[in-house]
């Protein structure tokens, strides 16, 4: 065996050096700077906007405060108020009463528009744009339409229900009226927003799962309770989550249409909130209200997040 044999053999017999322990990132002030520079540009206007006002209307919750003079604490007592107050329960009922029309209404509504313009529809883009066009205009240009449309003397509606003998109601100024003439209005508004959405989350949905349907010779409606439905029921969840925190939310178009009114029929909190702070000068008492409006929210939230197990279906 020659030397270089026996070099290049000993060569090999000499374990390999172990490679240097990699220094653990974390305990690196520079992983977390980096860290806190990509999330600054979306912290920064969040803790400023949402963070940051949610605790200043806390803590100004708990005080008598007119917006003007010093804050004189009260602690619970805004709170006490609220509860003792039967007017709460009626702002709260006004949206409750919103909601439970609203709802139904604007998703079968955006649902029966998205299933027509999921189709090879001719024109169908330019169908989508005429059902979203009404979302993005303002709802002081919407109320003036509609306030026109249902108005009781010279309005188009009562005047085509003139036409089959039916004498119209006042709509906006009835009691009984003002708020379905409200939810009408808003779901006319909302119904191409809904649309958007439902309309991406029904192209989500695989072809083939509906060509097999066809194949086993299910018609129409069977495909859409038994496939297009239930495929469809995160995007629902989705629609139904926002439209409930919109619909406690609930503050334009009470306010251009009626301003809460006839006789506080179309109250909701949102607008109670409006006019104890800049109307009435009772900065914490709203400030409470905000806080109990947020705390029902959050309540409803959760009980969809809980219930939504049992009927959506991730594929």
């Amino acid at each position: 065996m020659s030397a270089v044999t026996l070099e290049a053999e000993a060569q090999l017999d000499v374990p390999a050096p172990s490679p240097a322990r990699p220094r653990r990132r974390w305990r690196q002030p520079r992983y977390y700077v980096t860290i806190a520079l990509f999330l600054a540009p979306s912290a920064l206007p969040l803790i400023a906007l949402v963070y940051y006002p949610m605790v200043q209307a806390l803590w100004t919750s708990l005080h008598d405060w007119n917006l003007i003079g010093p804050k004189k604490w009260v602690g619970l007592g805004n709170y006490e108020a609220l509860f003792k107050d039967p007017g709460t329960a009626s702002i709260f009922a006004h949206s409750a009463q919103y909601i439970a029309g609203y709802i139904p209404l604007v998703y079968v509504g955006g649902l029966a528009v998205a299933l027509a313009l999921n189709t090879a529809l001719k024109g169908r883009n330019f169908f989508r744009g005429i059902y979203f066009l009404p979302v993005v205009t303002s709802w002081i240009a919407v109320s003036l339409v509609w306030r026109w449309l249902l108005n009781p003397h010279s309005g188009a509606v009562n005047a085509l229900l003139g036409w089959f003998g039916i004498t119209g109601p006042g709509w906006y100024n009835d009691p009984h009226w003002a708020m379905p003439s409200i939810i009408v209005a808003s779901v006319w508004k909302d119904v191409g927003f809904i649309m958007v959405i439902l309309l991406a989350g029904l192209q989500a949905i695989p072809a083939e799962i509906e060509e097999a349907a066809v194949l086993d010779g299910a018609g129409w409606w069977r495909r859409l309770f038994h496939v297009t439905l239930p495929l469809l029921s995160p995007t629902t969840f989705f629609v139904l989550i926002i439209s409930l925190i919109g619909g406690f939310q609930v503050f334009d178009q009470a306010y251009a249409m009626t301003q809460g009114g006839p006789n506080d029929a179309t109250r909701t909190v949102v607008l109670q909130i409006y006019d104890l702070t800049f109307r009435y000068g009772q900065a914490g008492m709203a400030s409470a209200l905000s806080m109990l409006l947020f705390v029902v929210i959050l309540t409803f939230t959760a009980i969809q997040l809980v219930g939504q197990r049992r009927w959506v279906h991730y594929a």
